[in-house]
Formats: structure tokens, sequence, C-alpha cells
């Protein structure tokens, strides 16, 4: 079987998580099991993995990989959103410790058909589960301009989403957009020229604010930091790989409120961002890969951890 996915900073989760024999550990990105593997292989004799995806091509990647610990390991197709519902319908009360590995898979980038990539022409669709919904074709042919702007901004930090999002509605009038290189052909015709020479693709930024906006990442994310803190046992610990600024400072922020920081703006009269000391900071600031790790997987260049131990 071709790799899925190539785990990032294995060694680094790994030293971090301390997966001990009999443990049970969550993997909330399961892919295709790099990490819940070398979790699994340390967790026996005794012990649990819980695999959560909401991809069906990583479920039976996963499964595949992990095919001599079954006895060992529990796959579960669903949002880590619904982590807790995952859980307690496993009749689990606790965890010792659970993994995030956010963002897009190697695997679903490569898939032309998924419509993830802007390498490939292919229908634009970018849902993670295929049962969803709502496809990204379907927004860019229905937001409004203002919302698409604000989408594109907001998810991927795109300084022209203004003149994008203007470009998009432009082209719908006339034809619906309906393929990633209908979006590319957009994108490029928004952006001057004398900002198209950098190190990434121009049409980077809006793809990734797309899928996230498609998949509800960052809102999956915040209900399921709050659920795996929750289900924690005392010395648990939590831990993400996290690829864009957005994530990192939502995982941040939620750490710091469960450790006990007031994140509240300044001059409020008493504290409503619900702070509370449960959780202890591992990762002063996050870490980052190594540049042998980079050169080897570039897609490990943007990545970063962050780390709890639950009280």
């Amino acid at each position: 079987m071709d790799q899925f996915h190539v785990p990032v900073m294995l060694e680094e989760v790994i030293n971090i998580l301390q997966p001990r024999p009999g443990q049970t550990f969550v993997d909330c990105t399961v892919g295709g099991a790099g990490h819940a593997k070398a979790i699994v292989e340390r967790i026996i004799p005794g012990g649990k993995l819980i695999g959560i995806d909401r991809d069906a091509d990583a479920l039976h990647a996963a499964a595949e990989l992990l095919s001599e610990y079954r006895q060992n390991v529990i796959l579960e197709k669903s949002d880590f959103g619904n982590l807790e519902a995952v859980v307690s319908g496993l009749g689990l009360r606790s965890i010792d410790g659970i993994l995030f590995d956010l963002g897009v898979s190697s695997h679903q980038l490569e898939l032309a058909e998924r419509g993830f990539s802007f390498r490939y022409n292919a229908p634009l669709d970018m849902r993670m589960d295929v049962t969803q919904p709502i496809t990204a074709q379907e927004l860019v042919n229905s937001l409004s301009e203002r919302h698409l702007a604000e989408m594109i901004r907001k998810y991927g930090d795109e300084k022209w989403a203004k003149r994008i999002a203007r470009s998009i509605v432009e082209r719908r009038t006339i034809r619906p957009i309906e393929t990633t290189l209908d979006l590319v052909e957009a994108i490029l015709a928004a952006i001057p020229p004398g900002a198209k020479g950098g190190r990434i693709h121009p049409a980077t930024r809006t793809f990734q604010a797309l899928r996230i906006a498609v998949n509800r990442e960052f809102e999956s994310l915040q209900a399921g930091l709050k659920a795996g803190i929750g289900l924690l046992v005392s010395g648990g610990r939590l831990c993400v790989l996290s690829y864009h600024s957005g994530e990192d400072r939502i995982v941040k922020d939620m750490f710091a409120r469960y450790a006990g920081r007031c994140t509240c703006p300044p001059g409020l009269p008493m504290c409503s961002c619900g702070a509370e000391k449960i959780i202890k900071i591992l990762t002063k600031r996050p870490v980052t890969p190594s540049e042998d790790e980079v050169r080897k997987n570039p897609r490990a260049r943007s990545a970063k951890l962050r780390a709890a131990e639950k009280l």
C-alpha cells in the first residue's frame, strides 16, 4: 500500500504523548495511521486506540496499516467535533492521550477528483466527508461578494480577498464556477501581476479558506478541543499539530483559557471567557519541524505542535 500520509513530527509527538501499555488513546484525525501505528505499538498489550476520521478513504487506509493490531483498534467515521459522543458511545468515560493532526492529508491533495488542489483540473468539491451536502462549488456560486471576501480573508489570510471575491462574482454571472481551474482563473485575474511571484501559488490561500469553510474546520476544532480536555484523565496529554495561523490561534487561546489565563479584552468588568485552570501547557512556544524533516517532507514546513497535560 502506498503511504497515505507522511506523519509530521512523529518523534516529537510520541515524546510528548508518552503512550504506555494498557492506556487508551484517541487519534482524532487518524488519516493513514502513521501516528496511530506508533501509538498503538506502545500501548499494547492491553491498550486501546480509537481512530476517528470523516474521510472513508482514510479509514480504509488506517484499517489496512493497523490490521495486525485490530484487537486493540476501533475506527470510527466521524467529525472530531463529535469527539465526546464518539467516546461515550463506545462506553468510555476517560482517555489517557489525544492527538489532533489538522488540515488536509497528502492523499486528499493528490486525488484530483477530491478538488482540494489547484494543481489538477477537477470538480470543485473539497469535502473531507463526501456524504456531506455542501461542496466548495456550491459556496463559491452562492455566497455574496461580501461573504466571500470575509471567508477568504478570515480563513486564508489573503491580502487580495476583496478583489478575488469580486472576480468570482463577476465570472459566475457569465457561467457557474464548477472546477478547480475555473476558480484558479478567477483568482489569477484578480491579483495584480506584481503580486504573483511569491513563494506560494497565488491560489493557495483562497483554496485553503474554501476548504476550511466547506468542512467547518474551525468550529470542529473548538468543539473537539473542549471535549478532549474534558475527557482526559489527570496526567493525560493532548497534542495538536496545526498548519494554519487560524488553527494555531484557536489552539493557543483555548489552551490559555483552560490553563486559567483570562483571554477577555482589557477593560471588561468581569471575565466572560470561561477561564479555568484544568491543564498545564507543555509547550511555551510551538514546536516546529527540523530542517531535515522539511527537506524530506516539504508539507511539514508550516506545522506547529502545541501540547497540554490535564491537572
